[in-house]
């Protein structure tokens, strides 16, 4: 067990620090004074981060941190925090990792003893998620579809049974075909896509999908979608072998057969006593 008291000990320390979706006035005075005061800031685009850092009179060593070069920049950030720098890592607009780059880095550095210290501040999913008029909670965060329609409809497929509220990011050149891949997979259910948010042409569209595909020609700028969660009685449409794939995996990360059960009973909605079925029968056939 590796157990961090963040102010409590001497390890240098990764922040990661999130930067403004939009508007430069919620930038937080924490974040400012974080990336005012480590060593080296880990940034997605030097130039983009240079304009920020700049607007806020911070002058920093920037090294970048992309998807391409995650896995390198990673192991240059431990080597940097091995030497006793403190690192701050923020993404061009919003909170690393959610979409951006930062999972290997965290992963590197946190199997590496070193401190890891979130910083609070934007995060364009949780605006989404509290204005779109939608229940707020539980919610499932899937990110960007794959941009191929039919991979976009077979992931989607596998999200359809589920009943939380579900928040999705897309480019606008893709807005519309990702629309009538929910539309197609999730039926017509109630949503709210939000685009440009904190900027001057902040706009929510609350309705339904099909609603909103009638607009989405006219659609420009950041967009996130918040979509409803399955309210029916969806049952028999579920692919047990999806849900029995997942109770695997659950097991596969240390938990016992029961926990699994009950944690993907959580995350799917169907109940425990009919994946316990299905395992229980799969277990037999020697399948499980």
């Amino acid at each position: 067990m590796n157990r961090q008291k963040s102010f409590e000990n001497e390890m240098p320390t990764l922040f990661l620090v999130p930067t403004p979706i939009g508007n430069l006035s919620e930038m937080t005075p924490r974040a400012i004074e974080v990336l005012s005061s480590v060593d080296v800031i880990a940034c997605e685009d030097t130039r983009t981060s240079g304009q920020l850092l700049k607007h806020f009179d911070i002058s920093k060593r920037l090294i970048a941190c992309q998807n391409f070069n995650e896995e390198t920049s990673a192991r240059g950030i431990v080597n940097l925090l091995s030497q006793g720098n403190n690192v701050a890592l923020i993404s061009d607009a919003g909170y690393p990792l959610i979409s951006d780059p930062g999972q290997r880095v965290v992963s590197m550095v946190t199997a590496a003893g070193y401190n890891v210290v979130p910083v609070s501040g934007c995060s364009a999913v949780l605006n989404a998620l509290v204005a779109s008029g939608l229940i707020a909670q539980p919610f499932l965060f899937v990110g960007f579809l794959p941009p191929g329609n039919s991979e976009r409809v077979k992931k989607l497929q596998e999200y359809r049974a589920y009943p939380m509220t579900m928040v999705f990011y897309e480019a606008p050149h893709r807005i519309k075909k990702m629309l009538e891949s929910c539309l197609e997979v999730l039926g017509d259910r109630r949503a709210c896509l939000c685009r440009e948010m904190t900027k001057l042409h902040e706009e929510f569209l609350r309705g339904t999908i099909s609603e909103m595909i009638e607009a989405a020609d006219e659609l420009k700028g950041e967009m996130v979608l918040v979509v409803e969660g399955n309210r029916d009685d969806y049952s028999k449409d579920v692919d047990m072998s999806m849900i029995l794939r997942m109770v695997r995996e659950s097991v596969e990360t240390g938990m016992s057969t029961s926990q699994a059960i009950k944690e993907v009973a959580g995350r799917t909605g169907v109940s425990k006593n009919k994946i316990y079925d299905m395992v229980h029968k799969a277990e037999q056939k020697g399948t499980c």
